[in-house]
């Protein structure tokens, strides 16, 4: 199955490793690094040029691939689409 992030961006479920809010994980120095390092290595596909709300970490064929979706949705409405597209609703 697929996520739609918003505008024209779709993942495969089975490669989300997890999706988070960016106003409560930003808050974590650990985060913010994660997130900058993947900016500097050009991991990160931004969906929308709206204001985002969340990020979500894809795995790659590697680690280090790992793309980092930031999102102008929701965590808790990728979460609840998720949760429908695998019938756990």
């Amino acid at each position: 199955m697929y996520l739609h992030l918003g505008e024209d961006t779709i993942v495969k479920t089975k490669d989300i490793i997890g999706i988070f809010d960016l106003d409560t994980t930003t808050v974590m120095k650990a985060s913010r690094t994660f997130i900058n390092k993947a900016e500097k290595e050009k991991r990160t596909v931004t969906v929308s040029f709206e204001l985002p709300k969340s990020f979500v970490v894809c795995k790659g064929k590697e680690e280090k691939e790992n793309t980092v979706y930031i999102s102008q949705l929701s965590s808790t409405t990728l979460e609840n689409r998720s949760k429908t597209f695998l019938g756990y609703k």
